[in-house]
């Protein structure tokens, strides 16, 4: 579990197969083999790493390529990193699972990013809800039907990715969790 707030900005140093190489500092201060680190809002276990050279090495699947912006990485792309909240870390952000929902396209950047989604997620989408972006966590200003636009602060777009994207930009998109929840207990409740 994750809380949406970036610890720092990684830079992509190799992708090969299905092996991600992402320079850093930061998060390997803790690091053993088997930890999460959400990349760019994606969650991934460590498989190596390397304090001297200041790197970690996460294995993606098939699976994570498809369903989110990872596969579009190239050597020196930024990345935003996270490791997991702990029980006695704040929780700054919304409770974030690093499970990206879908891939959207920035319509328009910061500091009105508006971001364009598959339909089937506007129902998670509301009014002052939170909605994750690359792992950066947002507030929604307006929903839409195919999209939403959020309120990018100065400080967020300089120490996260999110002030180096532009339109046509693909990034992960993660939704409140909670209202996924919520939606299948509802679900459910008619059912019966």
């Amino acid at each position: 579990m994750f809380t949406g707030i970036v610890e720092e900005l990684g830079k992509i140093v190799a992708l090969d197969g299905g092996r991600l190489r992402v320079k850093c500092s930061e998060v390997l201060s803790d690091v053993e083999l088997g930890a999460s680190i959400a990349v760019n809002g994606c969650c991934l276990t460590v498989v190596d790493w390397d304090i001297g050279s200041g790197h970690f090495e996460a294995d993606v699947t098939e699976e994570s390529f498809a369903r989110t912006q990872l596969g579009d990485l190239k050597p020196g792309d930024p990345v935003n990193l996270e490791r997991p909240v702990r029980l006695a870390d704040r929780l700054g952000g919304h409770l974030v699972q690093g499970h990206v929902d879908a891939v959207g396209v920035i319509v328009e950047p910061a500091p009105d990013l508006k971001v364009k989604v598959a339909d089937n997620l506007d129902r998670y989408l509301v009014e002052k809800g939170s909605v994750t972006v690359d792992g950066v966590s947002l507030t929604i200003v307006d929903p839409a039907h195919d999209g939403f636009t959020v309120a990018v602060i100065p400080h967020t777009s300089e120490v996260t990715t999110l002030g180096r994207k532009g339109p046509g930009d693909r990034v992960n998109i993660e939704v409140d969790v909670m209202a996924k929840y919520a939606e299948k207990l509802l679900a459910a409740e008619r059912r019966t």
